[in-house]
């Protein structure tokens, strides 16, 4: 029983910590082989774009300066 008590407790919470993360969207321009820009048909850059996760950051302590 205290087992499937818990396995209801994980399906019900491991959604939400999931759905929490942002996501942002990169790109860049797409480049042949021999580095240049590759063009579409109506002459704009085509562009290669990736969905990337965005980390908080941690504001940590500042270190004291180096003994020399």
């Amino acid at each position: 029983m205290k087992k499937l008590i818990l396995v209801l407790a994980l399906v019900l919470v491991a959604p939400v910590t999931y759905a929490a993360a942002e996501t942002k969207q990169v790109c860049h321009p797409a480049k042949d082989k021999s580095g240049k820009e590759v063009k579409n048909k109506d002459g704009s850059v085509k562009q290669n774009c990736k969905t990337v996760k965005i980390h908080k950051k941690v504001d940590g302590t500042v270190l004291p300066p180096a003994k020399k």
